[in-house]
């Protein structure tokens, strides 16, 4: 016997192409989880961010609870322009919600819970919570600190 029949070269084929499919859709999974670690990390950044502003203006307390957006009071010291720590904290979450909106995918949502622990010490609990592509839970990140 010389040389391959039909159904032989057939049968190549069929595995081969089986096996073509799976790289395929291994490499597309694989695009998907690191756009999820790529949103997780900036979840984790801009959760940060927020924490690093509540930790400046630390007696502005249940100022930062809530769902925000505050008014961008424009508190910046270079133009001579000083606010209390309420308008401070409302200016924080506007910058920082803007940030959240641009650089997380489209429908997330941020939420601040202010609890009191102790006579002087505060918990929060700064939350992200935004769709993800193929999953049909959302995914979320929450840094709780306390002050």
């Amino acid at each position: 016997m010389h040389g391959f029949t039909l159904v032989e070269v057939l049968v190549a084929l069929v595995v081969m192409t089986v096996g073509m499919l799976g790289i395929a859709v291994l490499y597309v999974e694989g695009l998907r989880m690191n756009r999820t670690s790529i949103n997780r990390t900036v979840a984790v950044n801009l959760a940060t961010d927020m924490a690093e502003r509540i930790r400046s203006n630390s007696d502005a307390q249940r100022s930062y609870a809530g769902e925000g957006p505050g008014a961008n009071n424009r508190c910046v010291n270079g133009n001579n322009v000083l606010c209390s720590t309420q308008q401070q904290a409302a200016d924080d979450w506007w910058w920082w919600l803007r940030d959240v909106q641009a650089h997380l995918p489209a429908g997330v949502t941020a939420q601040i819970d202010v609890d009191p622990v102790g006579q002087q010490l505060w918990q929060y609990q700064i939350q992200l919570q935004w769709p993800e592509t193929g999953q049909v839970e959302p995914a979320r990140f929450m840094l709780p600190i306390q002050l």
